[in-house]
């Protein structure tokens, strides 16, 4: 009984992290409009599990984790996909107002976003190969995976809290965080897992709870009436430079609280 149990804790910690975005991924589909949703977690989610998988290759944590980390990757890739496609035509990108060093994560083609992941994984490969025999390498790249995932909830609260509203942000995704960090804490407290999942998914824990306090103090309604959103959306839409119609087709319904 022991053992069944073990065995579905770990498919639930396998499965269920990624799947908490499904539900933000089919209502930015359905209304075809990613506003609300800041793209840095995709950022965040991304390298924090690529980095975790080569973490597993010089200190080899439970396989549960590891395969978290693949179907992380793929949701993630997907999610950033559908970011893309229905950006709203106030994001920074699409204005042309990036105040990031190189547009980091503000790029407008997805083509970009998975150029960079490349270079990434082939750095971390030659790093691993060169260093992966030191222990204070193999450490090292676990407290910077999970502590960069640890961050995941940073953007989204400071979002939140420059716009007073979690307008487009979904309540499921939020109880997904909380049910989920929740559940890592206990199980890597039960697993016994290295000290840097423990540490890290606590302080995760915390700062989602921060976000649930601004759900209540801030509620989810737009910062515009309606219309008034209709009415700039439109007159962005005008504004689109003729060679990106695709572009301003696809943002044509998005939000004034678009990602910062």
């Amino acid at each position: 009984m022991g053992n069944a149990l073990s065995i579905i804790a770990s498919v639930g910690m396998a499965i269920c992290p990624p799947s908490i975005y499904f539900d933000q991924a089919y209502s930015m589909v359905r209304k075809k409009n990613a506003a609300g949703f800041s793209r840095d977690i995709c950022a965040i989610l991304l390298i924090a599990n690529i980095t975790r998988c080569f973490f597993w290759i010089g200190d080899r944590f439970e396989i549960a984790l590891l395969v978290q980390s693949l179907l992380m990757v793929l949701a993630q890739l997907g999610l950033l996909y559908i970011c893309i496609r229905f950006r709203p035509l106030t994001s920074p990108e699409a204005l042309g107002e990036s105040a990031r060093p190189f547009k980091f994560w503000q790029w407008k083609s997805y083509w970009t976003y998975l150029e960079f992941l490349a270079g990434y994984i082939m750095l971390l490969t030659f790093a691993v190969l060169i260093l992966g025999r030191f222990g204070w390498f193999v450490a090292a790249l676990g407290y910077f995976a999970l502590g960069l995932e640890s961050t995941l909830p940073l953007p989204q609260m400071y979002s939140n809290w420059v716009n007073k509203t979690l307008y487009g942000f979904r309540i499921t995704t939020l109880g997904g965080w909380l049910i989920g960090d929740l559940f890592k804490v206990t199980y890597f407290f039960i697993k016994n897992a290295p000290i840097q999942f423990k540490v890290f998914a606590i302080f995760s824990l915390s700062v989602d709870l921060i976000i649930a306090t601004q759900r209540v103090l801030y509620g989810a309604e737009p910062n515009l009436p309606e219309d008034d959103l209709n009415d700039l959306e439109e007159q962005l839409a005008q504004a689109e430079p003729d060679e990106e119609p695709a572009a301003a087709a696809s943002g044509s319904h998005a939000a004034v609280t678009g990602e910062q």
